[in-house]
Protein backbone atom coordinates (compact mmCIF):
# COMPACT_ATOMS: atom_id res chain seq x y z
CA UNK A 1 0.00 0.00 0.00
CA UNK A 2 1.83 3.60 -0.94
CA UNK A 3 1.35 5.60 2.15
CA UNK A 4 2.76 8.53 0.70
CA UNK A 5 -0.37 10.58 0.22
CA UNK A 6 -1.13 9.86 4.00
CA UNK A 7 2.37 10.89 5.14
CA UNK A 8 1.70 14.46 2.78
CA UNK A 9 -1.48 14.91 4.29
CA UNK A 10 -0.09 14.58 7.72
CA UNK A 11 3.23 17.04 7.59
CA UNK A 12 0.51 19.98 5.57
CA UNK A 13 -1.95 19.34 8.53
CA UNK A 14 0.63 19.62 11.43
CA UNK A 15 1.83 22.88 9.54
CA UNK A 16 -1.92 23.94 8.85
CA UNK A 17 -2.44 23.64 12.70
CA UNK A 18 0.92 25.33 13.44
CA UNK A 19 0.00 28.07 10.87
CA UNK A 20 -3.51 28.67 12.40
CA UNK A 21 -2.13 28.79 16.26
CA UNK A 22 0.81 30.66 15.30
CA UNK A 23 -0.49 33.55 13.06
CA UNK A 24 -4.30 33.45 12.49
CA UNK A 25 -5.22 32.64 16.03
CA UNK A 26 -3.22 35.77 17.49
CA UNK A 27 -4.61 38.03 14.56
CA UNK A 28 -8.29 37.32 15.74
CA UNK A 29 -7.16 38.10 19.35
CA UNK A 30 -4.71 41.11 18.54
CA UNK A 31 -4.60 42.38 15.06
CA UNK A 32 -7.89 43.89 15.71
CA UNK A 33 -6.90 45.99 18.75
CA UNK A 34 -7.63 49.88 18.60
CA UNK A 35 -6.50 52.80 20.66
CA UNK A 36 -8.20 53.05 24.29
CA UNK A 37 -9.79 56.89 24.62
CA UNK A 38 -10.19 58.32 27.81
CA UNK A 39 -11.13 61.71 27.30
CA UNK A 40 -9.60 64.02 26.47
CA UNK A 41 -6.67 61.52 25.80
CA UNK A 42 -6.08 58.41 23.16
CA UNK A 43 -3.80 56.22 24.27
CA UNK A 44 -1.37 54.93 23.53
CA UNK A 45 -0.43 58.52 21.68
CA UNK A 46 0.41 59.08 18.27
CA UNK A 47 3.93 59.32 17.69
CA UNK A 48 5.59 62.92 16.33
CA UNK A 49 6.90 63.02 12.85
CA UNK A 50 10.42 63.23 13.82
CA UNK A 51 9.56 60.53 16.28
CA UNK A 52 9.18 58.30 14.01
CA UNK A 53 11.90 59.34 12.08
CA UNK A 54 13.77 58.71 15.30
CA UNK A 55 12.49 55.16 14.84
CA UNK A 56 14.65 54.47 12.10
CA UNK A 57 17.54 55.70 13.78
CA UNK A 58 16.82 53.64 16.17
CA UNK A 59 16.72 50.06 13.78
CA UNK A 60 19.63 51.49 12.02
CA UNK A 61 21.93 51.46 14.81
CA UNK A 62 20.78 48.06 16.22
CA UNK A 63 19.59 49.34 19.28
CA UNK A 64 17.11 46.51 19.79
CA UNK A 65 20.17 43.81 19.93
CA UNK A 66 21.03 45.31 23.65
CA UNK A 67 17.94 46.95 25.00
CA UNK A 68 14.11 45.17 25.11
CA UNK A 69 11.02 47.26 25.64
CA UNK A 70 8.94 45.11 27.43
CA UNK A 71 8.17 45.04 30.86
CA UNK A 72 7.30 41.70 31.83
CA UNK A 73 4.89 40.11 33.72
CA UNK A 74 5.14 40.03 37.82
CA UNK A 75 4.14 36.06 37.48
CA UNK A 76 7.69 36.19 34.98
CA UNK A 77 9.64 38.12 37.26
CA UNK A 78 8.72 41.11 39.45
CA UNK A 79 12.49 42.78 38.65
CA UNK A 80 11.83 44.66 36.18
CA UNK A 81 9.24 46.76 38.25
CA UNK A 82 11.41 46.56 41.43
CA UNK A 83 14.31 48.22 38.96
CA UNK A 84 12.35 51.02 38.32
CA UNK A 85 11.64 50.43 34.86
CA UNK A 86 8.26 50.93 34.79
CA UNK A 87 5.11 50.82 37.02
CA UNK A 88 3.16 48.41 34.70
CA UNK A 89 3.47 45.03 32.28
CA UNK A 90 3.62 45.91 28.82
CA UNK A 91 0.07 44.93 27.02
CA UNK A 92 -0.25 44.18 22.97
CA UNK A 93 -1.96 47.30 22.77
CA UNK A 94 1.03 49.72 23.89
CA UNK A 95 2.51 48.60 20.50
CA UNK A 96 0.18 49.06 17.88
CA UNK A 97 1.11 52.57 16.92
CA UNK A 98 4.79 50.88 16.59
CA UNK A 99 6.70 49.43 13.21
CA UNK A 100 8.42 47.92 13.79
CA UNK A 101 7.88 46.94 17.24
CA UNK A 102 11.56 46.32 19.46
CA UNK A 103 10.46 43.95 21.80
CA UNK A 104 13.84 42.54 22.17
CA UNK A 105 14.90 39.66 23.10
CA UNK A 106 18.48 40.84 24.75
CA UNK A 107 19.30 42.90 27.89
CA UNK A 108 22.23 44.22 27.88
CA UNK A 109 21.09 47.42 28.08
CA UNK A 110 18.57 48.30 30.48
CA UNK A 111 14.55 48.36 28.91
CA UNK A 112 13.72 50.95 27.35
CA UNK A 113 10.44 51.10 27.47
CA UNK A 114 9.62 54.33 29.99
CA UNK A 115 13.13 55.49 29.23
CA UNK A 116 11.63 58.73 28.18
CA UNK A 117 9.68 58.82 31.86
CA UNK A 118 12.88 57.87 33.53
CA UNK A 119 15.45 60.79 31.76
CA UNK A 120 13.27 63.52 30.35
CA UNK A 121 15.98 65.84 29.74
CA UNK A 122 17.03 65.87 26.14
CA UNK A 123 20.59 66.90 27.06
CA UNK A 124 21.19 63.81 29.03
CA UNK A 125 20.35 61.38 26.31
CA UNK A 126 22.45 63.61 23.74
CA UNK A 127 25.74 63.66 26.10
CA UNK A 128 25.23 59.53 26.47
CA UNK A 129 25.29 59.27 23.12
CA UNK A 130 28.29 60.94 22.47
CA UNK A 131 29.61 59.85 25.51
CA UNK A 132 28.05 56.81 28.08
CA UNK A 133 30.98 55.64 30.05
CA UNK A 134 30.59 59.17 31.26
CA UNK A 135 27.60 59.48 32.00
CA UNK A 136 26.97 56.24 33.16
CA UNK A 137 29.51 54.67 34.96
CA UNK A 138 31.23 51.47 33.73
CA UNK A 139 28.46 51.52 30.51
CA UNK A 140 29.43 49.21 27.92
CA UNK A 141 27.34 50.89 25.21
CA UNK A 142 29.26 51.74 22.28
CA UNK A 143 29.22 55.66 21.53
CA UNK A 144 26.91 57.20 18.49
CA UNK A 145 29.73 60.26 18.00
CA UNK A 146 29.38 59.78 14.31
CA UNK A 147 26.30 60.86 14.99
CA UNK A 148 26.96 64.64 16.35
CA UNK A 149 29.15 67.03 14.55
CA UNK A 150 32.15 68.84 16.14
CA UNK A 151 31.95 72.42 14.30
CA UNK A 152 34.62 75.43 15.17
CA UNK A 153 32.39 77.95 17.17
CA UNK A 154 31.33 81.26 15.14
CA UNK A 155 31.28 83.77 18.27
CA UNK A 156 28.36 82.41 21.17
CA UNK A 157 28.37 78.86 21.63
CA UNK A 158 25.19 77.40 19.91
CA UNK A 159 21.96 77.36 21.52
CA UNK A 160 21.75 73.61 20.44
CA UNK A 161 25.05 72.30 21.80
CA UNK A 162 25.82 69.61 23.72
CA UNK A 163 27.97 69.75 27.00
CA UNK A 164 29.78 66.96 26.78
CA UNK A 165 32.85 65.81 28.86
CA UNK A 166 35.63 63.24 29.29
CA UNK A 167 38.20 62.09 26.79
CA UNK A 168 36.23 63.37 23.32
CA UNK A 169 35.56 66.76 24.89
CA UNK A 170 36.43 68.92 21.59
CA UNK A 171 39.17 71.82 21.88
CA UNK A 172 38.71 75.44 22.78
CA UNK A 173 36.59 77.15 20.02
CA UNK A 174 34.79 73.93 19.02
CA UNK A 175 31.55 72.66 20.10
CA UNK A 176 29.47 69.54 19.50
CA UNK A 177 26.24 70.05 17.82
CA UNK A 178 23.52 66.81 17.30
CA UNK A 179 22.79 65.73 13.96
CA UNK A 180 19.44 65.62 12.47
CA UNK A 181 19.80 61.57 12.82
CA UNK A 182 20.68 62.09 16.66
CA UNK A 183 17.71 64.49 16.89
CA UNK A 184 15.45 62.13 15.66
CA UNK A 185 16.69 59.17 17.75
CA UNK A 186 16.46 61.42 21.02
CA UNK A 187 12.56 62.42 20.02
CA UNK A 188 11.75 58.78 20.02
CA UNK A 189 13.72 57.83 23.19
CA UNK A 190 11.43 60.96 24.70
CA UNK A 191 8.54 59.85 23.56
CA UNK A 192 8.69 56.06 25.73
CA UNK A 193 6.60 56.68 27.83
CA UNK A 194 4.47 53.59 28.40
CA UNK A 195 2.88 54.61 31.84
CA UNK A 196 -0.77 55.49 30.57
CA UNK A 197 -3.75 53.58 31.76
CA UNK A 198 -5.40 50.45 29.74
CA UNK A 199 -8.03 48.29 30.20
CA UNK A 200 -5.94 45.03 30.22
CA UNK A 201 -2.84 47.16 32.56
CA UNK A 202 -4.38 49.78 35.10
Amino acid sequence: MNRLPRLFMGVFAAFALAWLGLVIYPYFQLGRLEPFEKAPDIFPPQLSAQAIAGQRVYAANGCVYCHSQQIRQPYVTEADIQRGWGSRPTVARDYIRENPTFLGTMRTGPDLTNVGKRFTDPQWHYQHLFEPEVVVAGSIMPSFRYLFEVRKMAGAPSPDAVAVSGPHTPPAGYEVIPTEEARALVAYLLSLKHEYPLPEAP
